[in-house]
């Protein structure tokens, strides 16, 4: 048993309020770690401002190398270079390099060696929800999932040693290679859509991701009445499918108004902050 519960908010799509809610679950529960797994996009510190406490490099992938005191020029690495990252001087060019390591093999000198390459940096901060994991890759860099689980066992190893009984995960969008690191073995799943085509394609998709991880999985409609009917068509698609719809969120001009001040909609005293407060406590009945 690992003796604390895991959940993870996450859509199909961007822009669906996704972080709203999450910054809003973060401020409610007492003692808890938060995780922003949004690496490639993360901005959860917006709201919740984390001072950084720890801050580690992150190594996602390899460069290629040349010493030159053992190339001899033959030549034959830049011929084979599909990314044309080795200059006429046999220098190598880290920002075309894509570490395939071609180049690394195909070297009759050994002239060529694969160095670490830092893609990133993660942190565990203090935040105004409690202690805070979350990470920024650098842009074009890949192995966000990789990060992504680096974040993810930073903050259940203080879950473990302080004695936190919960994790909130604020999770990246989309179904990729992040939000399948975002999504594996934690106990339960809200998926945040929204009333249109888009949202509905997509809550499919990530409802079908999360059943095949065996989550848990359940569903807030924001900004419903928008498009009341479609409102209607998702919440017959979830009944049919068997997941429950834990609330509907209303369009209201008070949440980007809070945000701009640097809150969390929880912290307004409409009736978003209320319904946010309900939908909370619903998702914390499930055993």
């Amino acid at each position: 048993m690992k003796g604390f519960r895991e959940i993870l908010v996450i859509s199909g799509k961007g822009g669906t309020g996704k972080t709203t809610l999450s910054s809003s679950f973060a401020l409610l529960p007492p003692r808890k770690v938060v995780v922003d797994a949004d690496v490639d996009a993360p901005d959860l510190h917006i709201i919740l401002k984390p001072q950084v406490v720890e801050a580690q490099r992150f190594m996602g992938g390899k460069v290629a190398k040349i010493d030159s005191d053992k190339c001899d020029g033959c030549g034959l690495c830049r011929e084979l270079c599909r990314y044309d990252a080795i200059s006429p001087e046999f220098k190598v060019d880290s920002l075309a390099c894509e570490g395939c390591a071609l180049c690394y093999f195909a070297c009759p000198n050994e002239a060529v060696v694969l160095e670490d390459r830092e893609a990133g940096m993660w942190f565990l901060s203090n935040s105004r929800a409690g202690p805070m994991t979350h990470a920024r890759l650098y842009p074009g860099e890949e192995n966000s999932g990789k990060l992504v689980t680096v974040v993810r066992n930073r903050a259940k190893e203080l879950a473990q040693d302080e004695g936190y009984d919960l994790i909130l995960i604020d999770g990246p969008p989309g179904i990729g290679c992040p939000v399948i690191s975002s999504i594996t073995g934690v106990d339960q799943v809200l998926v945040v859509t929204e009333p249109t085509p888009a949202g509905q394609h997509d809550l499919g998709r990530v409802v079908e991701l999360a059943a095949h991880f065996q989550a848990r999985v359940q569903v807030c409609i924001n900004q419903w009445d928008i498009n009341p009917e479609r409102t209607g068509e998702i919440e017959e698609w979830c009944r049919q499918m068997g997941v429950e719809v834990v609330g509907k969120l209303p369009f209201s001009r008070d949440v980007p108004q809070l945000q701009t001040q640097g809150k969390a909609p929880v912290e307004g005293d409409g009736e978003v902050a209320t319904l946010i407060e309900e939908i909370w406590e619903k998702m914390l009945e499930v055993e």
